[in-house]
Order: structure tokens, then C-alpha cells, then sequence
């Protein structure tokens, strides 16, 4: 017990701050030996090669002496030259000797530095500059001159190129980046398109006592007069609002567009406020849901609703068939007289912030829904009404 009792005064081991101490110490030592063995070795090697160290370059350097310009008589005296840095001395019987990798470095970089090579962006890219260049902008890709073209997105553009319905000059391409100019006869299932420029797309909340088409021949007002000035380009109205109907028409120049939105297979919403001469009954306003059969076939509209729960002979009513007068036809043929039309949708177009008589041109987004057929203002095909034709 004793023993064990003065073990901690007997053995000694180091921990903690002594530890790392006794360490860093031992540290020292070794690198200071290593230091020495390393003075010692560079000595060694002075002494058998004989190199020529900087202090024995100082002490060689001869001395130039330079004449005074009075003096013609002194002779010209010779400039011993400067044996280069690292160079072996003449009397050095090995001539083994080879300058350090350190100063060859430095003389190859010397001798290989170059002047910068001056190029232009067209000569570095490999496409020199000329007076074609402006037709080389107007490339485009064959999916996207489909898609300019208003048939379709540029994605089912591409589809349509890979699955190879379409032509360039007689040839079919399957590739949806192959470049075009637009001069190219390109076909799409057969048919020719082209690609459409200036394009103008118009909403006008259409007034009373104004005929939806270019040109009357009884000289009456047109809805052309509303929209004097607004473009160069030939416009004309989708679809056809009666004389006394007012609210929202499309004019455009876009005969693909043109012809989705009337096309009756589309089936594109449309939603008229109508006030009658006298309140809407229960009765009648079940029928209009149900469907009547009128001289032309059977026609229910798809929603109806009060436009005012105090005031039952106002209405609104949602209807996608686009046979001619088909609201105004369903209330008369229920017995009632319609005093006042209004178009407050059609599509997803709406006269909000749009006066009577006023128009505005689309944005992008909403030129985007109508030519790609948002189905949130189209309804799902195959419907019975899916073959009428005509127009409100």
C-alpha cells in the first residue's frame, strides 16, 4: 500500500499543458538538427563542385575603367564580360555543371512570351462578319415558325415535326430545331402555312345601333367607325353580335384564332346579361336548364342565374351554342321580349375597364389563352351542339 502510495512521486508522466510542452520541444530539436544536417550537406557540396556563390561574383567583377574624353591618345581598353549567373568557370576541369532548373525556367519564359494575338469575335467563333449576316438572324427554329404560324404551341410543334407530319421543300424533317427562314415551302399535314406578321387582336365593348361587319351597304354605322386609328392593318370582327346587342367582340386579323372561336366543336363559353321585359318565372327558368326545342333543333343553356335577387327580369345566362339569336329566340319562344342584350364574356375576355364604345388591345397572356384554348372558358367535346353552326 505504501508503495502504491508514492507510485505518482516515482513515475512521472506528463499530461496535459506539460505534455504538449515536452512535445513542442522535441519538436524544436528535430528541426534544428535538421537544419544543421542540411548547412553541413549545401557546404559539402559547395566544396565539391566549386559553385560560385554571390559573394565570390562581387569579389570577380573586374573593374571597367572608362577613358576621359580629353584623352584621344589612351588606347581603348577592353570590357572583360560577366560570366553569366550559374555559367562554369573555364578552369573547371569536370564542365559538368548545368545551371539550376530555377534559372532555365526563367530564360524559357523569357524567350517564349509572345505579343497577343489580336482576332475578332467573328474570327474566334468562326463566323466571319458579312452582308448576309442580317438573313442569318431571321433563323428560326422549325417548331417555333410552326407556332408563329398560330397553329399550335411550339411544344406540339415539336411533336408534330418528331412524330414527321411535317414538310420542308418535299422533304419530311424530324428535327423540331431544324433552322428555317419562312421562305421555305413548309407543309403541316399536308397544308401550307405561313408565318403571321402584325397581328392585331382588339377588345371592343360593342354599343347599340352599330352593325358587326366591315361594311354595311345600306351605309349604316359599323364597328369599324369605333376603331378609326387604332391599327393599319385589316381587321375584322369574330363572330356576330346583333344591332341592339352590346358588350364584348374580339377584332382581329388572325384567321386561325378567328376561326377556333366560332368553330362550333370548340364550344366556347359566352355569358350574356339579359333584361326582360317582365320577371323570369320558376317555371321558365327550369325550362331554359332542361332545354326547349325550338324550330331548329333542342337547346338548354349550361348555367342560369338572377343578376338581381330584388329584380327577377334581370338575368344571366351561360350558353355555349353558337347558333344565330339563340338567346334572344329561347325567352321569345318562352314568351317573353327581350328589352336589353349584353355579351359580359366571351372566352375569357370580359369589358371590365372598357367603356361603352371603347376598345383596348390584348395582352400577351390573354392572346396565349385564347389561341391555345384555355379549359376554363371551353367545354368538353362531343356534346350534341357540337355540330351547329352559326353565330349570336
Amino acid at each position: 500500500m505504501a508503495k502504491s502510495a508514492f507510485d505518482k512521486f516515482t513515475n512521472k508522466t506528463l499530461s496535459g499543458a506539460k505534455k504538449k510542452e515536452a512535445f513542442r520541444q522535441e519538436k524544436k530539436a528535430f528541426k534544428r538538427a535538421a537544419r544543421e544536417e542540411a548547412a553541413e550537406e549545401r557546404k559539402r557540396n559547395e566544396e565539391k563542385y566549386r559553385l560560385v556563390t554571390n559573394k565570390d561574383k562581387k569579389e570577380d567583377k573586374p573593374k571597367i575603367e572608362i577613358p576621359h574624353p580629353n584623352d584621344r591618345k589612351a588606347p581603348a581598353k577592353k570590357i572583360a564580360a560577366t560570366p553569366k549567373r550559374g555559367a562554369q568557370q573555364d578552369n573547371d576541369p569536370d564542365k559538368k555543371h548545368r545551371r539550376s532548373k530555377r534559372s532555365f525556367e526563367k530564360d524559357t519564359a523569357k524567350y517564349k512570351q509572345g505579343k497577343p494575338v489580336k482576332q475578332t469575335y467573328e474570327q474566334i467563333t468562326q463566323k466571319p462578319a458579312s452582308a448576309n449576316q442580317s438573313d442569318e438572324t431571321e433563323l428560326m427554329p422549325l417548331n417555333k415558325f410552326i407556332a408563329h404560324s398560330g397553329i399550335c404551341g411550339r411544344r406540339e410543334a415539336a411533336e408534330m415535326v418528331k412524330a414527321g407530319k411535317v414538310q420542308v421543300n418535299g422533304s419530311i424533317v424530324f428535327e423540331p430545331g431544324f433552322k428555317v427562314t419562312g421562305k421555305e415551302k413548309i407543309l403541316v399535314k399536308d397544308k401550307e402555312i405561313h408565318a403571321q406578321k402584325n397581328l392585331v387582336y382588339i377588345l371592343l365593348n360593342k354599343p347599340k345601333d352599330y352593325i358587326t361587319t366591315a361594311k354595311d351597304p345600306e351605309g349604316r354605322r359599323t364597328v369599324l367607325d369605333l376603331l378609326k386609328g387604332a391599327t393599319k392593318e385589316r381587321i375584322y370582327p369574330v363572330g356576330r353580335l346583333d344591332r341592339n346587342t352590346t358588350g364584348v367582340l374580339v377584332m382581329t386579323n388572325d384567321g386561325e384564332l378567328a376561326q377556333k372561336l366560332t368553330h362550333p366543336s370548340f364550344e366556347v363559353k359566352k355569358i350574356y346579361e339579359v333584361r326582360l321585359d317582365k320577371p323570369l318565372t320558376k317555371k321558365d327558368f327550369d325550362a331554359i336548364i332542361n332545354g326547349v326545342t325550338l324550330e331548329d333543333g333542342f337547346v338548354n343553356a349550361d348555367s342560369v342565374a338572377y343578376a338581381d335577387s330584388k329584380d327577377k327580369s334581370v338575368v344571366g345566362i351561360e350558353i355555349h351554342s353558337g347558333r344565330n339569336r339563340i338567346v334572344r329566340r329561347i325567352f321569345e319562344h318562352l314568351g317573353y321580349e327581350v328589352k336589353n342584350l349584353d355579351r359580359v364574356m366571351f372566352a375569357n375576355l370580359t369589358k371590365k375597364n372598357v367603356d361603352r364604345g371603347k376598345w383596348r388591345f390584348l395582352n400577351d397572356k390573354e392572346i396565349r389563352l385564347l389561341k391555345f384554348m384555355n379549359q376554363s372558358f371551353v367545354r368538353a367535346k362531343g356534346s350534341k351542339e357540337a355540330r351547329e353552326k352559326g353565330e349570336e
